[in-house]
C-alpha cells in the first residue's frame, strides 16, 4: 500500500566501518565508541569506527596491500570503487580511534610511539580535509593493510530516515601495541568489550540495529582467531534493509516509538506491504483493539482481540472486509472474519473500525477464541452469520449456529470488491474453514495456518492425516489464477511466501513424525507420557500437556498408515 504522505527518501550514501578484536584473558574484545552530541539519530550511539567514504580514499589504491580494486569491487559486487570501501574502513578507525592498520616498506609493522606522534598531527589534518591518507603513506613509505579486512555484513538504512547509509562492515585483528585514543570531537568515549557483555549494557554501553547484530554472531567465539576463521569463510553477503516501524505503547492515535525493525522481526513482511515507502505508519507490533489497514485504500482491516496468551500468541486477529465502493454511505457493507472471543470491548472495537455496516460474519472454525463473539456481533448489526457448526464438543463453541452453513469449494459473491472462496480445511478441528479473497489474492487462515507457531492437533477433532492433506492442497494451488500471494493468519502478521510458509509446515510435521517413530524403535513399546520428552524434547516442559495432544494425533496417524499399534495404553512399531 502506497500513501501520498510518505517522504522523498533521503539518498544513500556509501559508508564502511572496521570492527577491531584483540584477545584477552577474559576473551576476546571488541573496540568500540560513543558519538558525540550532533542532534541527529546517531548521536550518543555506541558504534564501532566507520563513516563515510571520501573522494580522497582513491588517491590511496596504489598504497593497498595484498588486494587491488578489480577484485574488491568484485567482492562487493560494484562495477569499480570497491577498494574505497576497505581504505575508508582504516581512514576512519585512524580518524577516530587513532589505530591504523599498515605496513613499512620492508613488510614490518610501524612503530607504535611513532604512530602516536603522528596521530596527533594527522588524524585532525584527515577529518578536516586538509590531508589524505595516500600522502601519508606516500610520507612515510607505508602501505595499507587492506589484506587484514574481513568483510563481513553489509546494512542499509531503512526508507524514511533522514540519514541513509549503505556501509559495509569489516572485522580484523587489533593492530599489537597501538594505543586507541577517541578523537575527542566526533567521539567521545571508548570501550574495549567482550561481545556478550556489550549486548547487556555493561559500562553503560547501550547497541541497537547492525551493531546489535553483529556483536550477536560474535559472541560465541573463544578467540579472535576463531572470529577471523569465521569471517573468512563466509560466502555471499546481501544487503540488509530494515524498515520502519512504530512500536508501543500506542497514544490514541495509534502512534508509538519509530524505530528501525530487522528483517528477522516477525512484523518485517507486512511492513513492506502496507508502508513500501517507509513513511512510518506501519505498526511493529500487534496492538488489540486497533485498527490496521492491511491493503490499498483500507479495503482489508485486521483488529485483534485482548486475548493475548501461550495458546493465542498476540491475541485473536479479526479481519474486516470492504465489499464495495468506499463513500459515507457505502450501501455495499463489510464482511468480518473470526468475529474473536466472547468480549465487549473486542465487539465495540469491531463496530467502531468498520467504517461501513457490518452485513456478514465469518468463521473459520469454532475455537471458543475465534467464534463467540458472533452472537453480540450480529445482535448489534443483524449481520449474516456463515461458517460450519462444531463437529466435536471439546474445546468448542458449542452454542454456534450459523444462519447459512458453508461447504468447501463455494465461491460468495458478496460486492464488486469482495469475492471469497471457501476451502474446507479440516485437521485443526473437523470443521476448520479457510477463506481466500480473490481480489487481494489473500488467504484467511484461522488456526490453519499461524505465525511463529505451529498449531496444535487434538483428537478426536483434530486430525493429523487431514491437517497434512489440508496443507498439501493449499500448497498445490498457491500458484495460478486461483491461488494466493499472502497469508492473513489467525494470530500474528501477515505471512509472505505462502509456498514456502506451508512447505515448512508439512516439513516441520513430518520430521515431528519421523521422530515419533525413531523414538519408539529406541525405546520399545512405550506410553505416550515416555515418547514426549524424547520426541518434543525442544518444546519447554510446561508445553508439553499441549505438546501431548499432538503426539497423539501422530501416533493416530502412524496407526492410520499401520506402521504403529496400541495396546493396553503402550504404542509400538509394527514388523
Amino acid at each position: 500500500m502506497t500513501r501520498s504522505d510518505a517522504p522523498t527518501p533521503a539518498p544513500l550514501r556509501p559508508s564502511a566501518t572496521l570492527l577491531l578484536a584483540r584477545d584477552t584473558e577474559a576473551g576476546p574484545q571488541l573496540l568500540m565508541l560513543r558519538r558525540a552530541d550532533r542532534g541527529d539519530q546517531n548521536s550518543h550511539a555506541w558504534v564501532f569506527p566507520g563513516g563515510l567514504l571520501d573522494a580522497a580514499d582513491r588517491a590511496a589504491h596504489p598504497h593497498c596491500a595484498g588486494l587491488d580494486d578489480v577484485a574488491a569491487s568484485e567482492r562487493l559486487g560494484l562495477a569499480a570503487g570497491g577498494l574505497d570501501h576497505w581504505v575508508a574502513a582504516l581512514r576512519e578507525c585512524f580518524e577516530e580511534a587513532g589505530l591504523l592498520l599498515a605496513v613499512e616498506a620492508d613488510g614490518g609493522e610501524p612503530d607504535p610511539g611513532e604512530l602516536a606522534v603522528l596521530a596527533d598531527d594527522w588524524r585532525l589534518a584527515l577529518q578536516r580535509g586538509e590531508r589524505t591518507l595516500a600522502q601519508l603513506c606516500e610520507a612515510l613509505g607505508w602501505r595499507l593493510a587492506v589484506d587484514r579486512l574481513h568483510w563481513i555484513a553489509h546494512w542499509v538504512t531503512p526508507l524514511g530516515m533522514p540519514k541513509r547509509f549503505d556501509a559495509r562492515f569489516f572485522l580484523a585483528r587489533a593492530p599489537q601495541g597501538q594505543e586507541a585514543r577517541h578523537d575527542g570531537s566526533e567521539m567521545v568515549d571508548l570501550r574495549w568489550l567482550g561481545a556478550a557483555e556489550a549486548l547487556s549494557g555493561a559500562a553503560g554501553v547501550q547497541v541497537t540495529g547492525p551493531a546489535r547484530s553483529l556483536l550477536d554472531q560474535l559472541a560465541g567465539f573463544a578467540d579472535v582467531a576463531e572470529m577471523l576463521a569465521w569471517a573468512g569463510q563466509l560466502g555471499p553477503i546481501s544487503p540488509i534493509q530494515p524498515r520502519l516501524g512504530r512500536l508501543g505503547p500506542l497514544d490514541p492515535q495509534g502512534g508509538g516509538r519509530l524505530a528501525p525493525i530487522p528483517p528477522q522481526h516477525p512484523a518485517y513482511p507486512e511492513i513492506g506491504r502496507i508502508d513500501p515507502q517507509g513513511a512510518g505508519h506501519a505498526l511493529a507490533h500487534i496492538a488489540p483493539g486497533v485498527a490496521v489497514p492491511l491493503s490499498p485504500d483500507r479495503r482489508v482491516l485486521r483488529v485483534t482481540a485482548p486475548n493475548g496468551s501461550v495458546m493465542t500468541g498476540p491475541g485473536t486477529n479479526s479481519y474486516l472486509l470492504r465489499s464495495g465502493g468506499r463513500g459515507p454511505a457505502d450501501e455495499a457493507g463489510w464482511a468480518v472474519i473470526d468475529p474473536g472471543p466472547d468480549d465487549p470491548a473486542h465487539v465495540q472495537s469491531l463496530l467502531a473500525a468498520a467504517p461501513g455496516p457490518i452485513r456478514w460474519i465469518l468463521v473459520t472454525h469454532t475455537h471458543i477464541d475465534h467464534s463467540p463473539a458472533a452472537r453480540a456481533l450480529q445482535a448489534a448489526t443483524g449481520a449474516q452469520v456463515l461458517g460450519q457448526r462444531p463437529a466435536h464438543p471439546e474445546w468448542q463453541d458449542t452454542a454456534f449456529a450459523p444462519d447459512r452453513p458453508l461447504a468447501g469449494g463455494e465461491l460468495l459473491e458478496l460486492g464488486p470488491e469482495l469475492t471469497l472462496e471457501v476451502i474446507h480445511t479440516p485437521g485443526h478441528a473437523a470443521n476448520h474453514l479457510c477463506y481466500r479473497h480473490v481480489q487481494e489474492r489473500l488467504l484467511f487462515t484461522g488456526d490453519h495456518v499461524m505465525q511463529g507457531s505451529t498449531v496444535v492437533i487434538n483428537p478426536p477433532d483434530g486430525d493429523m492425516a487431514a491437517y497434512l492433506a489440508s496443507l498439501r492442497a493449499l500448497a498445490d494451488r498457491v500458484e495460478g489464477p486461483q491461488g494466493f500471494e499472502w497469508i492473513a493468519p489467525g494470530h500474528g502478521f501477515l505471512i509472505p511466501q505462502p509456498a514456502r510458509a506451508l512447505e515448512l509446515l508439512i516439513r516441520h510435521r513430518r520430521r515431528r513424525e519421523a521422530a515419533t517413530l525413531a523414538a519408539l524403535i529406541r525405546l520399545g513399546s512405550s506410553p505416550l507420557e515416555a515418547l514426549l520428552p524424547v520426541v518434543y524434547h525442544d518444546v519447554p516442559p510446561q508445553r508439553h500437556p499441549v505438546a501431548a495432544r499432538s503426539l497423539r494425533a501422530h501416533l493416530l496417524h502412524l496407526q492410520g498408515q499401520l506402521r504403529v499399534a496400541e495396546a493396553q495404553g503402550r504404542w509400538h512399531v509394527l514388523p
